[in-house]
């Protein structure tokens, strides 16, 4: 009987090396993972720092060169100025939402507040017309009763709309943060471009890698002036038509437009209630004229950003549009910038792959 020969073919070598670069790369993983949960509180703030420091940045320079090269100095500037920008309008509108709920709090206990009454033809709307008939003409004799009754769902609403201030004013904080951040990075702005670079080169190699810091920083101008920039002069004309018209409440008004405006949502979900309202309380004409400058307002996006989204990029206008309205969508207002940079990075690899002359045959 032979004996049982073993596999010479056997590399014992070959299988420690593979073991260990087995939990090498465990390892790594390991460490990336837990360094991920480490930072991940703060990579919201770190995104926001380096696209406000991007879009900043000229700004700064600009002031660099009037301070006589104190470039911190400049950047320290700027970033007070923004924070200022950012809490006096916040401070303001929290003043005047606030006051207004005084307001009808007081108008509601003194009586005041008069409802009128319904119409016949409400109790024959469909499913709900009786019970809105019954409400409505309770609360026109006897409004304190109606509201007891609705206490509890008007606690409910007091508590959401309590969460929803409370959640923004975090997010205030938040950006206070980012705006901080963005400081560091543009008073450091040779260190942090340099850093960049290297990453990119990195990742992606002298070309198109090298290219990569550029093409983001562009990109990320390019969106805040065809995405944020608009919905800033869309949020203005509104303004001033809703102040000139003496429209109540209009600070609150000018503002939920602008967040529309940012969220790539027509503004007329706002802008029609007003133009009732106006109709129904003032004179005809300055009713049309105010119509027709609100529309003028929220319209204006549509020539605006064909004229200002894509500039200076060598990327189709499309491919940046759908990345900021996607990114949008998919992660919120981050999701404006991130998406058409990574649109943007994606459409570079691409074309270059489709560049590339075919591979002969041997």
């Amino acid at each position: 009987m032979e004996p049982i020969q073993t596999n010479k073919g056997f590399d014992t070598l070959f299988v420690r090396n593979m073991v260990e670069a087995a939990l090498r790369i465990g390892l790594v993983f390991l460490l990336l993972l837990l360094t991920f949960e480490i930072i991940r509180p703060f990579l919201i703030p770190l995104a926001w720092g380096g696209i406000i420091a991007i879009a900043a940045f000229p700004l700064t320079r600009r002031l660099e060169g009037w301070l006589g090269g104190r470039r911190k100095l400049a950047a320290t500037l700027v970033t007070l100025f923004l924070i200022l920008i950012l809490v006096i309008p916040c401070y303001e509108l929290t003043e005047a939402l606030v006051s207004a709920a005084r307001s009808v709090s007081q108008r509601l206990s003194s009586g005041e507040i008069q409802v009128p009454g319904p119409s016949e033809k409400v109790a024959g709307w469909p499913v709900v017309g009786e019970k809105l008939y019954a409400a409505w003409s309770l609360a026109h004799t006897n409004l304190q009763e109606a509201v007891v009754q609705a206490a509890p769902r008007l606690k409910s609403a007091a508590a959401a709309a309590a969460s929803t201030l409370g959640a923004g004013l975090v997010s205030v904080m938040m950006f206070v943060v980012s705006l901080l951040i963005a400081g560091g990075f543009m008073a450091y702005a040779d260190t942090s471009a340099t850093a960049a670079n290297r990453l990119f080169v990195r990742l992606g190699g002298l070309n198109p890698g090298g290219e990569w810091a550029q093409m983001c920083v562009a990109t990320v101008r390019s969106v805040l002036q065809g995405v944020v920039g608009i919905a800033v002069i869309q949020a203005a004309l509104c303004a001033i038509g809703l102040f000139a018209m003496g429209i109540p409440g209009a600070p609150i008004w000018s503002a939920l437009i602008l967040l529309l405006a940012i969220a790539q949502l027509p503004t007329i979900i706002v802008v029609a209630p007003i133009l009732f309202y106006a109709f129904n309380h003032y004179d005809t004409t300055p009713a049309v004229v105010f119509t027709v400058w609100m529309l003028m307002a929220g319209l204006s996006d549509t020539f605006l950003k064909p004229l200002l989204m894509g500039r200076g990029l060598d990327i189709p206008m499309p491919i940046i549009l759908m990345g900021a309205i996607g990114g949008m969508l998919a992660a919120g207002i981050i999701g404006l910038f991130a998406g058409a940079v990574v649109l943007a990075i994606w459409y570079k690899l691409f074309k270059s792959w489709l560049e590339q002359a075919p591979i002969a045959d041997a």
